[in-house]
């Protein structure tokens, strides 16, 4: 597999962090504690982090970064790690087990495997019907028709 995890969103967590923001709050900043939108102001100085941001409702008053309500919520595994993981699991025709991600990543493998599990667990999840209609079935392989 030829991954390109020299991408600067694979080694660098403030360009990662960067890029998810760009993503997540495509049409502004979202405080996930109220909803309100680009009503927030972030928190500059010695003693806050990079990405920090504080809502300015005055009924909520909450602090947000960009991962809060993801799966990169509350985990002490870099965002760049999780970023490449997830390239890694999209990218890969038939999928990558967690064995080959932890050589690929350097990260341990019971990290690995965890991370594994709950990016698949959010993929899985939501109400989308499936391809076809329900009760329907669906094959899909590469077929190449034309010149």
């Amino acid at each position: 597999m030829s991954a390109n995890l020299q991408n600067p969103i694979f080694t660098d967590n403030e360009k990662a962090r960067e890029w998810l923001e760009r993503r997540v709050w495509a049409t502004g900043r979202v405080c996930p504690h109220c909803g309100r939108v680009s009503y927030s102001t972030p928190l500059k100085g010695e003693k806050h982090r990079p990405g920090l941001y504080q809502c300015n409702d005055p009924k909520c008053r909450e602090q947000f970064t960009v991962t809060v309500g993801t799966v990169f919520e509350r985990s002490k595994i870099p965002l760049s790690k999780w970023l490449a993981a997830l390239f890694l699991m999209v990218s890969s025709k038939k999928g990558i087990s967690a064995h080959q991600a932890h050589r690929m990543l350097g990260i341990s493998y019971k990290s690995t495997w965890f991370m594994m599990h709950r990016l698949r667990e959010a993929m899985r999840q939501g109400d989308l019907a499936p391809m076809g209609g329900s009760g329907s079935i669906v094959e899909i392989d590469e077929t190449f028709i034309g010149r």
